[in-house]
């Protein structure tokens, strides 16, 4: 079947799975205390991994593409310090609630957003101090940032290194005019090449580019161009998402229209061109969307074996804990999901109570923990052992994949070949017993292709 047919044939509503059950489908909601009691009985086992996730809400400008969770001010002056005073005060809870937490390394620190690099220098520095006074950090925890270039200072940079952080990720999206126009986000290569050259001047190790392919108004010429752009700057790992249009969701998107959008075809050609271009130039394919340098450490975790998911997306290292901080931050335990307060002042009025500001989550049941384990194997090796008990229902779902060249069988371990790898998120749907149950509507997840 060529090309044209099959994304024709499998561009259906998917998740991306950062998570399973994905959160459209979490049901049975822990209390706080459930939420507390699962870390405690989680660390008294020895020798388990902690990751840590600091969102950082606050943009200046609203970016018309973003799905993230967000508060758009420029009085910086209002938001800064009584932010910060929550998160130190939801550190401090979470270690008096958890008394293991205190002795426990944690593998991996990432700040994310909204826009991280926000906070004045000052502010900037007690958010670092404030997470190496609290949290266990070992001499090989990954510390890593991900920032708009737009607003981020070299000052910010060596406050950042001085406080360990080697791993930088950019927003860029995209380099042409126009798109940058639609999307909200004037963004010159000039200000992009300066904060790359920046980071590896002062010392850090590892430079992500977060890309997008299907923005409105992108086209062959256009992302070529942006592609090449990108590769001239070296950075050593790039993230190359699909677009999620969800206007349901972000009302911001419906600033342009689905006529502006690339259609099915055009926007799958896109990626295909960009990934070439990518391959070509030295990068590797190390997961769904993501792309690594042979000398980078995603590509040697793929390598390794030790390549992880989360709500973080891909991490080189694995994490029996996520601990998520700040509004809308989700964590993670063996047994548990947790979803903070998405809303920043009642995020702040629920911590000033003294509480974690819960807003839901979900535990899984015998089933989930099964059916999780195996999408997170075959997100990050390609591959999954399917166990006896699903073999014979996942042959007879997956069949036509299989007569399309998609995926391979060899005996009971699933493979993705070459050509079906853009269509990880399809395959996975056949573990997702609860996306299948529920047959999803075009309105709940965005299209996979």
């Amino acid at each position: 079947m060529n090309t044209s047919n099959l994304l024709s044939k499998y561009d259906i509503p998917a998740p991306r799975y950062t998570s399973y059950p994905t959160v459209p489908y979490w049901t049975d909601n822990p209390s706080t205390e459930e939420w507390i009691n699962s870390l405690n009985n989680t660390l008294n086992f020895s020798n388990k991994s902690l990751s840590a996730y600091f969102h950082i809400p606050f943009c200046e400008t609203l970016c018309t593409f973003c799905g993230c969770n967000t508060s758009i001010t420029k009085n910086h002056s209002l938001v800064e310090i009584p932010y910060l005073d929550a998160l130190e005060a939801e550190i401090k809870y979470y270690l008096a609630s958890v008394p293991k937490l205190s002795s426990s390394p944690f593998k991996e620190v990432h700040l994310g957003g909204g826009t991280p690099t926000y906070f004045s220098d000052e502010n900037m520095e007690r958010l670092l101090s404030m997470i190496h006074q609290f949290l266990y950090l070992s001499n090989d925890t990954n510390l890593s940032i991900e920032v708009d270039p737009r607003r981020t200072r070299v000052s910010q940079l060596e406050i950042l290194y001085k406080y360990g952080f080697k791993r930088i990720s950019l927003g860029v999206q995209d380099f042409d005019k126009e798109v940058q126009r639609l999307v909200n986000r004037i963004q010159p290569f000039e200000i992009t090449k300066k904060i790359t050259e920046s980071s590896r001047k002062i010392g850090f190790e590892s430079v992500n580019f977060d890309l997008i392919y299907g923005l409105p108004r992108q086209n062959l010429e256009s992302m070529k161009k942006s592609i090449d752009l990108t590769i001239s700057l070296r950075p050593d790992r790039i993230a190359f998402y699909s677009y999620a249009h969800v206007p349901w969701i972000k009302s911001s998107q419906r600033l342009f229209t689905e006529d502006d959008l690339p259609k099915a075809k055009e926007k799958r050609e896109l990626y295909e061109q960009g990934r070439q271009l990518l391959e070509a130039n030295g990068y590797k394919e190390i997961g769904m969307d993501h792309f690594a340098l042979e000398s980078d450490g995603l590509w040697k975790a793929l390598e390794n074996g030790t390549l992880h998911r989360n709500f973080m997306g891909y991490t080189e290292k694995y994490s029996d804990i996520l601990l998520g901080f700040g509004t809308s931050a989700i964590s993670e335990s063996p047994d548990c999901f947790h979803q903070n307060e998405k809303l920043e002042i009642k995020y702040r009025k629920l911590i000033s109570e003294g509480s974690i500001p819960t807003l839901r989550g979900h535990k899984l049941n015998e089933k989930d923990k099964i059916r999780k384990k195996l999408i997170l194997e075959f997100m990050t090796t390609w591959k999954v052992s399917i166990p006896l008990e699903l073999l014979e229902d996942a042959k007879e779902y997956l069949s036509d994949m299989e007569l399309d060249g998609l995926i391979k069988w060899e005996e009971n371990i699933l493979r993705i070949t070459e050509s079906g790898k853009p269509f990880l998120r399809i395959v996975c749907t056949v573990f997702d017993e609860r996306y299948r149950v529920s047959k999803p509507s075009k309105n709940l997840f965005s299209k996979a292709l």
